[in-house]
């Protein structure tokens, strides 16, 4: 795998998060890697977004793309048309990352929100930069009451495009899981047909760097660069 797409079930569900994680993990094993953020939502000029948080966290040998940013945290075709700028298309997303690829050995592509939010005027969505690329999709999803629908949801929109998936991880792992969360364990690659591949823990976003970095290879499947195991995950926190 050369290049990643990663894409949630929905929005602030922990996607930088776990994009700066794999990206961590992968720089320790030796891995040049870059993010590309196609679409920015939500944050003035200046402000630091998705793409400088991987590098932040990730470390400064990680190389942040952003292509496109947009005031009003909206969809990016609704956000570019509100604020009368050019929208973005699957040749541009996907050339950018093939560029990028030349020069790395890992690409991660952040979506906006989930995998079918729009990106422009004829409905080209992040789904549509993956077909270009050949590249599989990493979901990323919530742990609570409702993640089945909507990763299922999203497994099976995959599936209909006839898209790679590498898995899911979960985005936000709480500190006192409950009963639904801890069923959801066993029941998400069941219910989505994609195996679990890792679960960050919440509040990671706002560690040390040094302390993310570090951490980071202990939430990820070894298929993503880490040490994490899903039998042990499911063993420690088996459902009541």
């Amino acid at each position: 795998m050369s290049v990643i797409v990663v894409s949630g079930t929905g929005t602030e569900i922990g996607k930088t998060v776990v994009t700066s994680a794999i990206a961590a993990a992968a720089a320790a094993a030796g891995r040049s890697v870059a993010v590309l953020k196609p679409a920015q939502t939500g944050l003035e000029p200046g402000v630091p977004g998705d793409a400088a948080d991987a590098v932040r966290l990730a470390g400064p040998s990680v190389t942040g793309v952003e292509l496109a940013r947009y005031p009003e945290p909206l969809a990016p075709d609704t956000a570019a048309r509100r604020a009368g700028m050019p929208t973005l298309s699957p040749d541009e997303i996907a050339g950018a990352a093939a560029e990028l690829d030349a020069s790395h050995d890992l690409v991660l592509v952040e979506g906006a929100g989930g995998l079918l939010v729009r990106f422009d005027g004829a409905g080209h969505t992040l789904a549509d930069a993956a077909r270009l690329l050949g590249a599989p999709v990493l979901v990323v999803a919530p742990a609570a009451l409702g993640t089945l629908n909507s990763t299922t949801l999203t497994a099976e929109a995959l599936r209909a495009r006839e898209l790679a998936a590498l898995g899911v991880v979960i985005g936000s792992w709480p500190a006192s899981p409950d009963l639904a969360c801890r069923c959801n364990l066993a029941d998400l690659p069941a219910s989505s047909g994609l195996p679990l591949l890792g679960a960050v823990p919440e509040g990671s976003g706002v560690l040390a760097p040094q302390e993310f970095r570090a951490a980071a290879p202990a939430w990820l499947d070894p298929s993503l660069w880490g040490t994490w195991s899903v039998q042990s995950f499911l063993a420690a926190w088996p459902a009541p």
